[in-house]
């Protein structure tokens, strides 16, 4: 059971990073490849009709957390309070930079908008690099639980580190590229023109910047954490996930150099969906490691809900989520296609 409720909690996270990231992306390339008001409405309407909904992952994450894991939730909230505020009025701002700009016809309204939106996602995406760095990293955790980080120390690794270290700013920035290319090819896959070739061209430049840094950052952990391969010395069949991010890392580059945009989207949505479950495989059963002494890691075994209730909250998560998952397919099926400037979405 207590996998189980690790395994969804993880699996909802990657639903996350693989929707809300290529808005993601959408929003650190917008004021780069697009030139004219014209385009820029273009961009915006690729992801009018889903971006809001593809957040609701995050909060879902965040409830399925709580409710399985609360010992987790309540300590990563105390300690990254600062990193989390931080983050909330980064997603506060892409909100109202996408639902606000064409409420006033000024060129300096849409520039004031258009610059929250676009720094806001770019940040966001470092942020949440930076996170997942310090899950496998670890945090000074205490005897009851709890650590605080501060934003950063010495930028070296050691038992009280900051959030932001050597190591941390490498997962900042393979988020980064790894998410601006994932936007890069939902862009590609929606419009056609010069706005589908520019996307094409941002891919094909920033593919071989994370081959390099998705090396680096596995030699990166495996020279701070050396355990993490404990798990997949002892399940043999775990070494098929860093075989299947390798894989789909090329497919990325072989399906952007056919042209075949549909499966070059895939291929990136594979490659986040991979990694983020090859880091889950790696430090199970730890759901936050202690750089201070190992024996106060938060586990599933000493954070989780009792028994009873997370078997009957299976059930009840099981009907929420049948609904959240047709809700998305109606979703992305009703505005499927590439959009043009006639496309129809209130507001863009």
């Amino acid at each position: 059971m207590l996998t189980t409720w690790f395994l969804l909690v993880a699996g909802m996270i990657a639903a996350y990073v693989v929707l809300d990231g290529f808005d993601l992306g959408v929003g650190a390339l917008y004021l780069f490849i697009t030139s004219t008001d014209r385009e820029r409405k273009l961009l915006l309407r690729t992801i009018g009709p889903v971006w809001d909904g593809n957040e609701v992952w995050l909060l879902a994450a965040g409830g399925t957390l709580y409710f399985a894991f609360p010992l987790l939730y309540a300590s990563a909230f105390s300690g990254f309070y600062l990193p989390l505020m931080i983050v909330l009025w980064l997603l506060i701002f892409r909100g109202i930079g996408v639902e606000l700009r064409a409420h006033v016809d000024s060129a300096v309204w849409r520039g004031f908008f258009d610059g929250c939106f676009a720094f806001s996602s770019l940040l966001l995406t470092i942020f949440y690099g930076a996170a997942l760095g310090n899950v496998v990293r670890g945090v000074p955790l205490n005897a009851d639980g709890y650590f605080f980080l501060p934003l950063w120390t010495d930028w070296r690794i050691g038992s009280q580190p900051g959030v932001l270290d050597w190591y941390t700013v490498i997962a900042a920035v393979l988020a980064l590229l790894a998410l601006t290319i994932h936007g890069a090819n939902w862009v590609a896959l929606k419009t056609s023109g010069e706005l589908n070739a520019r996307a094409k061209r941002v891919a094909g430049i920033l593919w071989p910047l994370l081959a390099v840094l998705t090396l680096a950052s596995l030699w990166a952990t495996l020279s701070i954490r050396p355990e993490m391969l404990a798990n997949y010395r002892r399940h043999a069949i775990l070494l098929v996930i860093p075989a299947a991010v390798a894989a789909s890392l090329v497919a990325m580059f072989v399906f952007a150099r056919k042209r075949a945009e549909k499966a070059a989207f895939v291929a990136s949505s594979a490659y986040l969906a991979l990694m983020l479950l090859g880091a889950a495989a790696a430090v199970y059963p730890n759901l936050l490691i202690s750089t201070t002494d190992p024996a106060l890691n938060i586990t599933v075994y000493n954070s989780a809900s009792g028994t009873h209730s997370l078997s009957i909250g299976l059930i009840w998560w099981g009907f929420g989520m049948l609904l959240a998952i047709g809700y998305v397919v109606f979703v992305y099926r009703i505005f499927r296609g590439k959009v043009t400037e006639t496309t129809e979405w209130t507001g863009y």
